[in-house]
């Protein structure tokens, strides 16, 4: 049977970055791999964040969720078909960061599902440097993406204390019982807190056989006024990795745009022909620019009660289009 992992956590917590690391010690292993790009959103940028991936022991496939959570499903058990008869040893499902977990869960009690797929390991990254004044709404998601998770690994572990780290852990537990997980999280527990670029190849084998839980929680849908959104910015003017980083970090402050969560996306780049793009991705507390050999010239903007005009007007982007994000 195929081994099925789960990459979840919450917007900007670092999927992207922790795959390919995972993706790198599978392919080690003579492994043949999909990674299957599942977001609710038009256009998929973390798919071409992992391009470089792509060889003829990993691919990389995608669904584009629809409006609605039934079209959504649909479309993702229908691919997971069609991977099915393709003879992979491991597919990896990195979903968008509003997610539920359950949704996975019963996709792959269905036939035929059921009979070509088991779960490998449910993984749950968690920023080390979690953000105490998240809302009710993003509570909700950080607990329902780690109840049910073999392998809690945290992110941007470099730039953490040990401080940040217990209160990250005192965060989770918080938000465990707020939904009535019956799940605690201690110090002893098996969660994974090196730096990213310090993995051996046991650790890697550690998250391979961990597993996963099945722990019951309050169901919050997101719906309405409470959900996130994903604006659209086509076209952007090019720009030096200077001021992008700086209008970033300024985004990011202005509290007039709504509480943005996550910007990522590719711009042109001016006078590199090696390198034609521009790769962003950023959060409050930490924004990435690197050149990027393959792109697409968009820039989108993820999080909570924003406003379009206000974010088109700051960056001077031709608004192309948003939508809530539903799961």
């Amino acid at each position: 049977m195929i081994k099925t992992d789960l990459i979840t956590g919450f917007l900007g917590s670092g999927k992207t970055t922790f795959i390919r690391g995972y993706a790198s010690y599978l392919l080690r292993q003579n492994q043949r791999i999909a990674i299957l790009e599942n977001d609710y959103g038009a256009i998929n940028v973390d798919m071409m964040m992992l391009k470089d991936l792509q060889c003829d022991r990993c691919d990389l496939e995608m669904v584009i969720g629809g409006n609605d959570y039934e079209t959504h499903k649909r479309r993702l058990k229908s691919k997971l078909i069609t991977l099915g008869m393709l003879g992979y040893d491991r597919v990896m499902i990195e979903p968008s960061g509003i997610f539920d977990v359950d949704e996975f869960l019963d996709i792959l009690r269905e036939e035929p599902l059921e009979s070509w797929y088991e779960i490998g390991s449910i993984i749950s990254i968690v920023d080390a440097k979690l953000d105490d004044g998240l809302s009710e709404e993003s509570d909700y998601l950080l607990a329902s993406q780690t109840a049910d998770a073999g392998a809690i690994v945290l992110s941007k572990t470099q730039e953490a204390s040990a401080e940040d780290i217990h209160r990250t852990m005192d965060h989770l537990n918080r938000a465990f019982r707020k939904f009535h997980t019956d799940r605690t999280i201690t110090e002893s527990d098996s969660v994974l807190k090196k730096p990213w670029a310090s993995y051996t190849d046991k650790d890697f084998q550690t998250i391979v056989h961990a597993g996963y839980q099945l722990r019951d929680h309050v169901k919050m849908p997101l719906t309405g006024n409470n959900a996130y959104q994903s604006l659209f910015f086509m076209d952007v003017d090019s720009l030096t990795p200077e001021s992008l980083a700086a209008k970033a970090g300024q985004l990011f402050k202005d509290n007039s745009c709504g509480h943005v969560i996550r910007l990522k996306g590719y711009l042109s780049a001016e006078k590199n022909t090696d390198d034609p793009w521009i790769e962003i991705n950023a959060t409050r507390d930490q924004t990435e620019i690197r050149p990027a050999r393959d792109g697409q010239a968009v820039i989108i903007v993820i999080g909570e009660h924003l406003d379009k005009e206000k974010i088109g007007a700051y960056w001077n982007f031709q608004y192309g289009s948003g939508r809530e994000l539903l799961p």
